[in-house]
């Protein structure tokens, strides 16, 4: 494919993440509605609250931006962001860089323009035995090459065998139509980039995952990405549905803060999505969303 400018496919990809958005907000506000026992069922259903986010360029000029979703304190949720964006400009010199030392960016240096979409979600969950969960899916476009990248993994702080099988299980029917070979590609893929090297341990128990993903095929590669986004709700939603009444002690409250304080830890350290959402000026209160309310170190 012709490199161009990519009008269509950009704005098909941004109508996309938008799409996919919508539909997560509507079923996690359902989730809300239909919570009605449990020490939290007597607070009012969770609502997202929306933000417009702006990026200003290095001139002042608009770049772009994205919507804010987040929900604090329900019944199910304790906080859960769906964050979509577009955005534009030109890279600074040290994302630049970064650029350049992957496949198929050479030409950065002599001309830096960027545009990128996507969507990230992060939920922390008021019920320690309801795993948190990631997800994100984004195109990335320069004049040089364009990629596609993202997925989901599970993050329980009290691991339930059947839930990991459901949600990897999940994946893989998904996964399969675009050939066989993705899943444990991409299932391996997850499992070397969600590893905390500081603390030699995987930050949950893992899901698919992918990154500078183009194999010319645009249509394919992005029908490879909805599906992505697709298996999201789910391989998750009927996990929420079959522990969100599970009860809890402290011990299992403090052990989801330490896990907690785990996540943290990754996203600051290590997560590339976190990293370039803040060298190059996008809302940083939208880019930390991921963060729990509440963590602990011991």
């Amino acid at each position: 494919m012709d490199l161009g400018e990519m009008k269509q496919e950009k704005a098909a990809a941004s109508v996309w993440f938008r799409t996919l958005r919508d539909e997560i907000v509507q079923s996690f506000e359902n989730l809300e509605d239909t919570q009605a026992v449990g020490p939290f069922s007597g607070l009012p259903a969770g609502r997202f609250e929306v933000t417009q986010t702006t990026r200003t360029g290095d001139a002042g000029e608009d770049a772009g931006g994205g919507v804010m979703s987040v929900m604090r304190g329900g019944r199910v949720f304790e906080k859960v962001g769906v964050n979509i964006s577009t955005v534009h400009g030109t890279l600074g010199p040290r994302a630049q860089a970064a650029m350049m030392a992957r496949k198929g960016f050479d030409g950065m240096a002599d001309d830096p323009r960027f545009w990128a979409s996507g969507i990230s979600l992060v939920a922390h969950m008021q019920n320690p035995h309801t795993p948190s969960v990631h997800m994100n899916t984004r195109m990335f476009w320069t004049p040089h090459a364009w990629w596609f990248g993202g997925g989901s993994d599970l993050n329980p702080c009290i691991e339930y065998s059947d839930d990991t099988a459901h949600f990897h299980a999940t994946q893989q029917t998904w996964l399969d139509p675009h050939g066989e070979a993705h899943y444990p590609k991409l299932k391996a893929w997850a499992d070397e980039y969600f590893y905390i090297p500081h603390r030699n341990r995987a930050r949950g128990v893992g899901g698919v995952f992918m990154d500078d993903y183009s194999t010319g095929d645009w249509a394919a590669d992005f029908a490879l990405t909805q599906d992505l986004g697709r298996a999201f709700l789910p391989a998750y939603q009927p996990l929420v549905e079959g522990r969100r009444n599970t009860k809890w002690t402290d011990a299992d409250k403090d052990a989801q803060l330490v896990h907690r304080g785990l996540y943290a830890e990754y996203n600051l350290v290590y997560d590339r999505g976190t990293k370039f959402g803040l060298e190059t000026g996008h809302d940083a209160n939208a880019v930390l969303m991921s963060l729990p309310p509440m963590a602990k170190w011991v």
